[in-house]
């Protein structure tokens, strides 16, 4: 078991109420398994991934990453698990506008590493440009790169550490059909090649049908296995 979630809750407290938008979600997810997290707006799902990445504490329970819970550790440990072993890729790219495709794909590789041995590293960032189809595209800045091309440079990005376990929110959201399933078949096939796991927050019921398994969420709640 890579991934395990026992009783995820999390509520946000405001002036008048509190807004529970988890509630005691369990789920469990297999090494090399593909993961479909579906639902409607508003059900939890991007809550879900970001808890289950480290990104944002649960209110109640716990998130063990090979068999490590992430939420007892403190921050900086916390970091250093999320940069060695998960991969992230979100709708919107969140690619830094001032750095160019090579640069942004370098930066969790850089930190990992954590030496001046930069030939290593663009070397490796470098082969995964090329996997994705980006190789002569690593000067461009996200401002000179399509959509679809960002996304494909958010990927390389959250693969160039061989991480483990890679947590999709909405990949294909802000893509065009063509380029959505490009996206998709890219994901899919480098898993499929590197044994990674992988969780996908989707509308996209095409993504849902491809994956291993389907998971819904609806008012914070699980609803079917």
């Amino acid at each position: 078991m890579l991934l395990e979630a026992n009783n995820i809750s999390k509520a946000y407290k405001l002036p008048r109420n509190t807004l529970e938008v988890l509630k005691g979600v369990s789920l469990k997810v297999n090494e090399g398994e593909i993961l479909a997290v579906v639902g409607p707006s508003g059900a939890g799902k991007s809550t879900l991934l970001h808890i289950l990445g480290g990104l944002d504490n649960p209110s109640q329970g716990e998130v063990l990453l090979d068999d490590v819970d992430l939420y007892s550790l403190n921050d900086v440990a916390r970091a250093k698990v999320r940069n060695q072993k998960l991969g992230f890729v979100f709708q919107f790219y969140h690619l830094l506008p001032e750095f160019d495709a090579l640069e942004n794909v370098l930066l969790p590789l850089m930190i990992k590493e954590n030496s001046g041995n930069t030939k290593h590293v663009e070397s490796v960032a470098l082969s995964l440009l090329d996997r994705v189809g980006l190789k002569e595209r690593a000067t461009h800045k996200p401002s000179e790169l399509s959509g679809g091309e960002q996304q494909r440079v958010a990927i390389a990005r959250a693969l160039v550490n061989q991480p483990k376990l890679i947590l999709c929110d909405e990949p294909t959201g802000n893509l065009d059909s063509a380029s959505g399933q490009h996206i998709i078949d890219l994901l899919f096939e480098l898993s499929s090649k590197n044994n990674q796991t992988l969780v996908i927050v989707t509308h996209d019921e095409n993504i849902a049908k491809l994956s291993h398994r389907t998971i819904h969420l609806r008012d914070g709640q699980l609803q079917s296995m």
